[in-house]
């Protein structure tokens, strides 16, 4: 078996400050025989410094595109548009799989140079339970700002902080009000929950029992939302346009911290871009207000914490890359999506 090569690439996206290995687990995979190279990051929270201190090779941001064939290339977001063609095997979110703008275009780009995409989202256990995942903190980002907004304390730029920092944040905008959480039960959902309560507020919680007959009335009578679902099968939405027009609509401030905007499965299809941190909060009526928060990259406002906790879950399952198991699950997932868009070229 080839020796495992690890490509830890820069992310291309300004905003990206999260890193999916941390230096510290770089180490123990750098001691337990696997190579791995870092490019160096001038966002990245940790220095190329830190990783060429555990035994990593240091390399150029962007690189990679001159890597050998065989080594894996390991990143978070979305890859940047050249080259046209990918010959290496990549892990990252490619979010390729379910219709989203963009995602075709990047699955050609595989086939045309021969290269595998290993999407992280899909790498489940058999169960088909994430193995590593952001979700915690993407729902404790998404409910603070969403108080943070509903408090009239969300300053604009965003930048990026610490725990502490927010959690002070949060404490100083405690009070009254009435929130909701969908999806309470599962890792966005509890951040989502812990964040509020910081903030002494006791949220709603709603998960699949309470969303097969969805209460809309009762929805719309919360001041606040927080979507934490993602749904890989067709369900009818939580919100329309018709439900935002409703004149007896309380509800004030929504935040989807799962924005899988340009999916024909969006439970929230009621807006079509994203927001980020230079204008976080879209205004999506005015009478009565209603103000969106979709950020989709919301734990890189936590860079420290949300990485150290997603590498602590992803750096175990590495040195068995070429093993089957959840690799070769994100492999099949990749294989099918490779057929189906075969298949739709012969029709």
């Amino acid at each position: 078996m080839t020796e495992l090569h690890l490509w830890l690439r820069h992310e291309s996206r300004t905003t990206e400050r999260r890193t999916p290995i941390v230096p510290a687990d770089a180490r123990r995979l750098v001691e337990s025989g696997v190579t791995v190279t870092v490019e160096d990051s001038p966002q990245r929270v940790f220095p190329a410094e830190e990783y060429e201190a555990v035994g990593c090779r240091i390399a150029g941001p962007g690189s990679w595109v001159t890597a050998s064939p065989d080594a894996v290339i390991v990143g978070l977001k979305e890859l940047p548009d050249e080259p046209i063609d990918l010959i290496h095997r990549h892990i990252f979110f490619g979010h390729a799989y379910k219709g989203q703008p963009g995602a075709e275009t990047l699955l050609r780009r595989f086939l045309a140079g021969g290269g595998t995409l290993l999407d992280l989202e899909y790498l489940v256990d058999d169960t088909g339970r994430r193995l590593a995942a952001f979700g915690y903190w993407a729902g404790y980002l998404g409910a603070a700002l969403a108080l943070l907004h509903h408090r009239g304390r969300l300053t604009a730029p965003l930048r990026p902080t610490s725990k502490e920092e927010l959690d002070e944040q949060l404490r100083a905008a405690a009070g009254e009000a009435r929130a909701l959480v969908i999806g309470a039960l599962g890792r966005s959902g509890r951040g989502a929950r812990v964040a509020l309560g910081v903030a002494g507020v006791d949220p709603t919680c709603w998960d699949l029992a309470e969303t097969r007959e969805l209460d809309r009335p009762a929805l719309l009578a919360h001041e606040l939302m927080v979507n934490t679902v993602l749904t890989t099968r067709p369900v009818p939405p939580f919100l329309t346009d018709k439900d935002l027009d409703d004149p007896s609509r309380r509800l004030r401030t929504v935040c989807d911290v799962t924005v899988d905007v340009g999916s024909p499965l969006n439970l929230l299809p009621f807006y079509d871009t994203a927001s980020d941190w230079d204008h976080p909060v879209r205004r999506l009526r005015e009478e009565p207000v209603l103000d969106l928060i979709a950020i989709d990259n919301l734990p890189s406002l936590l860079p420290l914490e949300a990485s150290c906790d997603f590498s602590a879950a992803l750096t175990p399952l590495l040195p068995d890359f070429e093993v089957g198991g959840p690799w070769g699950r994100c492999r099949e997932r990749f294989d099918e999506a490779v057929r189906e868009l075969r298949a739709g070229e012969r029709k």
